[in-house]
């Protein structure tokens, strides 16, 4: 025991020393503290770069395709990108939203949308070399790290990989995914390895952030990518400044193929959506009065509930959290996976000083607040029953993914193993529809 918590306190001072001082043009570029390995952000990457696939259609004409392979080719030709040992892909998808993104381990995705709004090729290598730079610097399993690193230290790694688990960690496509989405820090750092990459392929480096001011000049239409990639101020003097430390150049490449690109994208299709709002009534299978027919049973080592038929299982391996939900209960968009009909229980350990049912149920809420600050309490914690067991119940409000307002009722068990939780999401329109299929999976609650 004495090890593992030397351990923890180590982690805390690692982590506490990732908040350093502002870097200065020229200063060395590396990873900041990291506990998963490079080949955790290959097999993160490789996970999420599925879902991609499956959700958006790959642009079919070849000149495009090869156009930006080429312009990434060129940049992860740059002495950083090889010296990081991952191996960047390109992929093109016929997206009408301006935006681009790079996976852990290098799958990097560039929307149609983005290739329409550049005004030179210097600004498309641009973003794919800022994005390239989240990928080699590591940025979304060093947040991962900070977020989850006793859990890793407590449960092991494994329990934060594979499959379901993704979203759990914050690894999978979800709004507050930390593949995805990064600080004004982390977009410093990428604005300014970007500019390295930029300048050792022939790009000029002061475009990228050209095209990032252009389009953060668009106001209330803010494109996707900023939403993601808030801007870290002063974008142009900051990579003029990082530029003057790097060996004098001169940056005029260009392949020659803008004006054909152009063309091409121009006689692209219509792009199609494959959102499941689009084709699904949300919530249509959630059952609306308590029956026992057809529901399933779910055996986890410490406890057992039941939950409706049609229902899928998804993570619950070695101690991950376990989400259930039908298919029509899951949104996906803009590369974004989120649950807004159904639920997720699991065990979350609050700190040893805060044991007791209600302050440990404050600790859990706290740290799903800072994971989605939208989250608010609307209603104070009341007494309840789960199964046999003495239990608070907490009535949770945010933005649903389907539109409007969200319920999230989060149902909380004192047990040996730490604080059980299950959160039933509903559309705030739908709750009291479906609050009786609640009732019953709380009550069918049993604990080993």
């Amino acid at each position: 025991m004495l090890l593992r918590n030397s351990a923890l306190g180590l982690l805390a001072m690692s982590l506490a020393g990732t908040a350093s001082a502002a870097r200065r043009p020229g200063d060395p570029l590396k990873p900041g503290f990291n506990l998963f390995s490079k080949a955790d952000d290959i097999s993160v990457g490789q996970e999420n770069a599925k879902q991609v696939l499956a959700q958006y259609d790959v642009v079919k004409n070849q000149f495009l395709q090869d156009y930006v392979n080429r312009i990434g080719k060129r940049l992860a030709a740059a002495p950083e990108a090889e010296k990081s040992g991952f191996q960047f892909t390109f992929t093109v998808l016929n997206v009408d939203e301006i935006n681009a993104f790079a996976l852990p381990g290098g799958p990097m995705f560039i929307y149609t949308g983005l290739l329409k709004a550049i005004d030179n090729e210097a600004q498309l290598a641009g973003v794919m070399g800022h994005e390239m730079s989240h990928v080699i610097l590591r940025h979304g399993t060093h947040e991962a790290t900070k977020a989850n690193g006793v859990q890793i230290l407590a449960g092991g790694l494994a329990t934060l990989l594979g499959g379901g688990k993704l979203v759990q960690a914050g690894l999978g496509l979800t709004a507050n995914s930390f593949v995805l989405k990064f600080s004004r820090d982390a977009e410093s750092e990428a604005d300014a390895l970007g500019s390295h990459l930029m300048a050792e392929s022939g790009y000029d480096p002061v475009q990228m952030a050209k095209f990032f001011e252009k389009l953060a000049a668009k106001g209330d239409r803010t494109p996707q990518i900023l939403s993601d990639h808030p801007n870290p101020g002063n974008r142009e003097a900051a990579i003029s400044a990082e530029v003057g430390t790097l060996p004098v150049r001169k940056y005029d490449y260009e392949s020659g193929q803008f004006p054909r690109m152009k063309k091409e994208l121009a006689a692209l299709p219509t792009p199609v959506k494959k959102t499941a709002s689009q084709t699904i009534v949300p919530g249509g299978s959630v059952p609306t009065s308590p029956t026992n027919s057809g529901w399933q049973v779910y055996h986890a080592p410490t406890f057992t509930l039941s939950y409706p038929e049609g229902w899928q299982a998804f993570g619950g391996e070695n101690g991950a959290d376990v989400t259930f939900a039908p298919k029509d209960g899951i949104v996906t968009q803009a590369g974004k996976t989120q649950i807004g009909f159904g639920a997720i229980a699991g065990i979350f350990l609050p700190q040893k000083s805060r044991a007791d049912l209600r302050s440990a149920t404050d600790d859990l809420i706290r740290k799903l607040k800072s994971e989605n600050p939208q989250l608010s309490v609307s209603a104070a914690a009341q007494a309840a029953r789960a199964g046999n067991s003495g239990a608070l119940l907490t009535t949770l409000k945010e933005d649903s993914p389907f539109g409007g307002a969200e319920i999230d009722t989060l149902l909380t068990v004192s047990r040996p193993q730490g604080l059980f939780f299950l959160i039933w999401i509903t559309p705030e329109a739908d709750h009291a529809r479906v609050q009786p299929s609640f009732d019953q999976m709380s009550a069918s609650l049993k604990f080993e």
